[in-house]
């Protein structure tokens, strides 16, 4: 891969994070894996390389998919709810999950001579159009670190939110900039425990607490997804240990989204039960956590949302698609209880986001 040929394509940009470390190799500071890189070698992600001892990125504005879509199904239950975002998304990914739904994106090698180069005005200006956010999604959200930031800038500019749905292994470094640049909310997906990230990904459980707590510090929302995985993450004292690492480090009230799995790619044990994630959303209530709910389970009274205090029920939903939106401002109309929600409601209706999909 010589320098000249690949730096001519439009995705190819060099990228704000990274060190020097000697004998031409670059350290990547975007992921937690700090991957080092001698000439012309690129990441465990693939999306990165070293040319001529600087770092690039391999898919700036290389999207696989822009659509428009609920931000339920993110999901975020609190934040701008019943809005949409205007989603996006690359190719590869910095983790290994063998039941990943969307294989045929994060599996995927970039080819920048093969790339759908989307400028982020172009992105935004779609957006403003249609929707009241941005979020990147699908495939691991920090390969397109580098553009985000573009696009994040740009999108605040217009009043839009800017949201990522990610495995939340991103630097710290990269978290200040990806905030500093117009990061709102942070859905992240928590895989296990310490064993399930060492065996599943050859990854460090703590950098995504840690990461999760530090984004609530800088403001952003934060919600929690536990993919349960049968045979893989679904043992009870690893949920347990789950419920009791979400309330040490974010406390009570950021919701704890408890996912069915289903078979995919190389991963074929049968799906999560429901008893299993009602189980699960049980304990959570129990041990303190607030809002608790159940996921991939459409018309589940557990995907509902819930006073913590009197159980008046406020938002109704069927899926993605809030159906009954009863709270008046921020607060139960029964019990006055103040229910922690980011964004105003956005009452589209189920037929007007149908049609946005």
């Amino acid at each position: 891969m010589e320098l000249k040929e690949v730096t001519r394509w439009k995705t190819v940009r060099e990228s704000p994070l990274y060190d020097k470390v000697g004998r031409g190799k670059v350290r990547c500071r975007v992921c937690e894996r700090r991957c080092v890189l001698g000439e012309g070698e690129r990441g465990f992600c693939k999306t990165r390389v070293n040319l001529g001892g600087r770092l690039y990125t391999l898919v700036y504005g290389d999207l696989s998919a822009l659509e428009s879509r609920p931000i339920e199904i993110k999901p975020f239950f609190h934040f701008w709810p019943g809005s949409t975002a205007l989603t996006f998304s690359t190719w590869s990914c910095n983790f290994t999950c063998p039941w990943c739904q969307n294989w045929h994106l994060s599996r995927a090698e970039p080819d920048p001579a093969k790339a759908n180069y989307v400028p982020p005005d172009r992105v935004v200006e779609i957006a403003a159009e249609r929707d009241e956010g941005v979020c990147v999604s699908f495939n691991e959200p920090l390969m397109l670190f580098e553009y985000s930031l573009d696009v994040f800038k740009l999108a605040r500019s217009k009043g839009l939110y800017c949201t990522y749905v990610s495995n939340g292994y991103m630097t710290l470094d990269a978290l200040k900039m990806l905030h500093e640049a117009g990061l709102d909310g942070l859905k992240v997906d928590v895989k296990g425990g310490r064993e399930e990230y060492l065996r599943y990904n050859r990854a460090n459980v703590d950098v995504v607490w840690r990461n999760a707590r530090e984004a609530m510090r800088m403001g952003m929302h934060v919600e929690v997804v536990y993919l349960v995985v049968t045979g893989a993450t679904d043992g009870e004292d690893t949920i347990i240990d789950c419920i009791e690492r979400h309330l040490k480090e974010l406390g009570p009230d950021v919701p704890l989204h408890f996912t069915r799995y289903f078979p995919a790619f190389e991963y074929h044990e049968p799906p999560t039960p429901v008893e299993k994630l009602e189980w699960a959303y049980e304990q959570a209530r129990r041990m303190g956590v607030r809002f608790p709910y159940i996921g991939n389970v459409p018309g589940h009274r557990y995907e509902n949302t819930y006073c913590p205090e009197c159980g008046e029920l406020l938002i109704r939903r069927y899926g993605p698609y809030v159906l009954r939106y009863k709270m008046k401002g921020n607060k139960c109309p029964k019990c006055g209880t103040e229910i922690p929600i980011r964004g105003r409601y956005v009452r589209k209706g189920f037929f007007g986001l149908l049609s946005r999909l």
